[in-house]
C-alpha cells in the first residue's frame, strides 16, 4: 500500500514516469562506472526524455573527456548552466587543463565553478605562482598544514613554496608533528622526504616506535639528541598517552629533561588534553604547567577546549574565563564558550556582561541557544515564528528540474546522489523556499531532506517540518506500555534516523531506533519474540518496539535520568555511568559538555535540545519540563574503574 501511494504522489509531481527508464539509468550509470562507452551509449538512446537525461550526457561527455572539443564541452556548460552535473563537469574537465598545463581556458574556468576541491585548489595556486602573483600565497600555503595527504596536484605548489623559503624547515616539522600526533605515519615519511639526509626522521626508529611505544621509550635514556629524535619520542610518548595517562607520565618523567622548553611545553598540554577527556583530576595542573614557561608551545583550540571542560568539572569558572579567552576568535564564538563564558562571568558576579552574551545567544535553536533562553529565565516560544507554506508554492516547488531530479535519484535508491542534487538545488533558496521544499520531501516520505531542509531557515520558520513526527500513533502503543516521554523519543529518533526506516549505519545499527543486531536479538528474546530475524529491524513497529524497550531498561539502570540513557544510547551504559565523575554530583549541563567522545556529545545535546520542541509541537503543554530539568543533577560515580576509560 505504501509503495502503490508513494507512485501516486510521483505521479502527480512529476507526471509518468518508465520503471524500465528507471532501470535503464541505473544500467546507463554502471555502464560508464565500469567503463563501458558501448553499453552505455546503448542506453543512453533510450533516455532521452528521462528526467536524469542531463547525468546520462555527462557519464558520456566524462568517459572521453580528455579527447573531446572544447566546443562540445563548452555546448554542455552553457545549455546546463548553473546544474550540479554542468559544475561537476567543469570541475572535471578544468582538472584536465591543469594536468596539461593549458592555462587560458583553465583561468576563463576556474573561477564559475562553485564546488572546489584541493586538487582543483592546487592546480590554480600552480598557475598563479607560475606567474609569480602573491595574492594566492597564503590560502596555498595554509593548505600545507594539515595531517591528511593531499593530491598530487599540490606537490609543486609546496616546491615552489619552499624553495622560495615560504614555506620554512619549522613548518615542515610542524606539518610532521601534526601528522604523528593522528598516527598518520605514512604522511610523516612523506613529507619527510623534504628535509635534507642528516635532519630527517629516522624511519626504523619511527617504526619501532610505532610498533611497540612502551618498549621504544624504555630504550631510549639518553639518546635523545636531534629533532628527529624528539618527535619520534614525542610521537612514541602521544601514542602511549592514548590509552594509558600514567604509563605515558612516567616515562615522560625519565626524558624529559632531554627535551626543550617549548617541547616540553607541547608534551604536557596534550597531556592536560588526555586527562582531562578522561576526567582526571590532574589535567588542570598539567595544563598550567605547559603554559607558565617563556617558550609555551601555542595550545590549539581544542586543546585549549579540554581545558575549559576539566576547569568546569573543577567548577573553577575563574579558570573557564581565562581558558576561554585565550582561544582563536572564531572559536570564542561558538555557542558552547559563549554560554559557558557567560556563566564564568554570572559567578564573577558580571551579570551585566553575562547577560549582553546570553541575550543574543538565546535567538538560536540550539542546545546553548536554550539554555541561554532559561538562564534568562524565558521559555521556550515556537507559534510566534511559524510560517505555513502554501499548496501554490508546494507544487510550484515540486516541478522545479533540480528537485525532480534529486526525487528521481531517491526513487531508485541513490541516496547520495539524492543527497546531493537536493543540496545544490536548495543551496541559495530563500525561507518560504526553503519550506515549500521541505514540505515536498516529507510528501514524498523523505523526512531527513525535509527536516534538514526546514533546519535552514533564518527568519521564517515551521517547526512541524523541523521536527516531524511520522508513524506517532504506532509510537504512541509503545510508549504507553514502557511509561516513556513521547518528545524525548522522538528527539532521539530524529538524531539517530531522520525516521528513515530501512536507513543502515557504517557501524551495522538498523531502522529508525539505530539498533546494534546483538542489542536486537537480546531485545526480542527478553519480548519473547519467536522466530526472529535481523530483516524484521527495518519493519517500523518491529524497531520501535524492540528501541522502545532498550531505551527503557538504559533509563531504570541510570537514575531514570534521559541525560544519562541518552548517552548511554549512543555510547553505551558502561561509559555513560563512568562519565558521571567520582567526587562531587554534576550539573547536568556540565556532564553533557565534557563527554569524551565527539559524537556523544552532540549526540546528547541535540536529543536534549530536540526534547524541547517536540514538547512544543507535539502540544504537551505548559507542564512539560525545562531544558536544565530534562539535564538533572548527575550523581557522582561510586564504581571502580572510573579513570581507566
Amino acid at each position: 500500500m505504501r509503495n502503490y501511494l508513494f507512485g501516486l504522489i510521483l505521479l502527480a509531481y512529476v507526471g509518468p514516469l518508465s520503471a524500465n527508464q528507471d532501470s535503464d539509468f541505473i544500467a546507463a550509470r554502471e555502464a560508464f562506472q565500469t567503463g563501458n562507452a558501448k553499453l552505455l551509449d546503448d542506453y543512453a538512446r533510450r533516455l532521452q526524455r528521462h528526467v536524469l537525461w542531463p547525468y546520462v550526457e555527462y557519464f558520456q561527455l566524462r568517459m572521453v573527456l580528455r579527447t573531446t572539443s572544447i566546443e562540445t564541452i563548452t555546448h554542455f556548460l552553457l545549455r546546463h548552466e548553473g546544474t550540479l552535473v554542468a559544475d561537476r563537469l567543469r570541475s572535471d574537465w578544468l582538472k584536465v587543463l591543469g594536468k596539461n598545463q593549458q592555462w587560458q581556458h583553465f583561468e576563463a574556468e576556474y573561477p564559475l565553478v562553485v564546488n572546489k576541491d584541493t586538487e582543483l585548489m592546487c592546480y590554480y595556486y600552480q598557475h598563479y605562482l607560475n606567474l609569480k602573483d602573491k595574492t594566492a600565497l597564503a590560502d596555498a600555503r595554509a593548505l600545507w598544514f594539515t595531517s591528511t595527504n593531499l593530491p598530487d596536484s599540490c606537490t609543486p605548489v609546496f616546491q615552489t613554496l619552499i624553495h622560495s623559503g615560504q614555506i620554512s624547515l619549522e613548518d615542515i616539522w610542524t606539518r610532521i608533528r601534526l601528522a604523528l600526533e593522528e598516527g598518520q605515519t605514512g604522511v610523516a615519511t612523506h613529507v619527510n622526504r623534504y628535509l635534507s639526509s642528516n635532519e630527517a626522521l629516522n624511519n626504523a626508529e619511527l617504526n619501532n616506535a610505532a610498533k611497540n611505544p612502551l618498549r621504544y621509550l624504555d630504550t631510549l635514556k639518553s639518546r635523545i639528541r636531534t629533532r628527529s629524535d624528539r618527535e619520534i619520542a614525542l610521537f612514541a610518548l602521544l601514542r602511549l598517552l592514548r590509552n594509558d595517562t600514567d604509563q605515558a607520565y612516567t616515562r615522560w618523567l625519565k626524558i624529559k629533561d632531554q627535551f626543550t622548553a617549548s617541547d616540553r611545553s607541547y608534551f604536557l598540554g596534550r597531556l592536560g588534553h588526555r586527562a582531562a577527556m578522561r576526567h582526571d583530576s590532574r589535567a588542570l595542573a598539567w595544563f598550567r604547567e605547559a603554559q607558565n614557561t617563556t617558550q609555551a608551545y601555542p595550545p590549539s583550540d581544542t586543546v585549549l577546549a579540554w581545558q575549559v571542560r576539566a576547569a568546569l568539572r573543577a567548577a573553577n569558572w575563574d579558570e573557564v574565563l581565562r581558558t576561554i579567552n585565550r582561544m582563536s576568535a572564531s572559536e570564542q564564538q561558538v555557542d558552547a564558550w559563549r554560554y559557558w563564558k557567560a556563566r564564568a562571568l554570572k559567578a564573577q558576579g558580571n551579570t551585566l556582561d553575562a547577560n549582553n552574551i546570553l541575550i543574543p545567544l538565546s535567538d538560536e535553536h540550539s542546545f546553548y541557544g536554550q539554555l541561554a533562553r532559561e538562564e534568562l529565565g524565558m521559555m521556550l516560544s515556537i507559534a510566534d515564528k511559524t510560517y505555513r507554506v502554501s499548496q501554490k508554492e508546494v507544487s510550484a516547488m515540486a516541478q522545479r528540474p533540480g528537485i525532480q531530479r534529486a526525487l528521481a535519484f531517491s526513487r531508485m535508491d541513490l541516496r547520495t546522489e539524492a543527497y546531493r542534487e537536493w543540496s545544490w538545488t536548495i543551496r541559495n533558496f530563500k525561507d518560504a523556499e526553503l519550506l515549500a521544499a521541505a514540505e515536498v520531501a516529507r510528501r514524498h516520505g523523505l523526512y531527513d531532506r525535509a527536516i534538514n531542509t526546514a533546519n535552514k531557515t533564518v527568519s521564517q520558520h515551521d517547526f512541524s517540518l523541523r521536527f516531524l513526527s511520522p508513524h506517532r500513533e504506532t509510537l504512541k502503543k509503545v510508549l504507553q506500555q514502557h511509561e516513556l516521554d513521547e518528545a524525548w523519543v522522538f528527539g532521539l529518533i530524529r538524531q539517530e534516523s531522520r525516521f528513515i526506516a530501512d536507513i543502515k549505519s557504517h557501524a551495522g545499527a538498523v531502522g529508525l531506533m539505530q539498533l546494534m543486531p546483538n542489542t536486537a536479538e537480546w531485545v526480542a528474546k527478553q519480548l519473547g519474540i519467536k522466530n526472529f530475524r535481523q530483516h524484521l529491524v527495518t519493519d517500523v513497529n518491529t524497531n520501535l518496539r524492540l528501541g522502545t524497550y532498550y531505551l527503557k531498561h538504559v533509563l531504570n539502570t541510570l537514575d531514570n535520568q534521559p541525560l544519562l540513557a541518552s548517552a548511554a544510547y549512543n555510547a553505551g551504559p558502561g561509559r555513560a555511568k563512568r562519565w558521571r565523575g567520582n567526587t562531587t554530583p554534576l550539573e547536568g549541563a556540565i556532564y553533557a559538555e565534557t563527554i569524551p567522545f565527539n559524537e556523544t556529545r552532540d549526540y546528547v545535546k541535540k536529543v536534549l535540545k530536540n526534547s524541547m520542541y517536540y514538547a512544543k509541537v507535539l502540544d504537551h503543554g505548559h507542564h512539560s519540563p525545562t531544558l536544565k530539568q530534562r539535564l538533572g543533577i548527575v550523581k557522582q560515580n561510586n564504581s571502580p574503574g572510573y579513570l581507566s576509560e
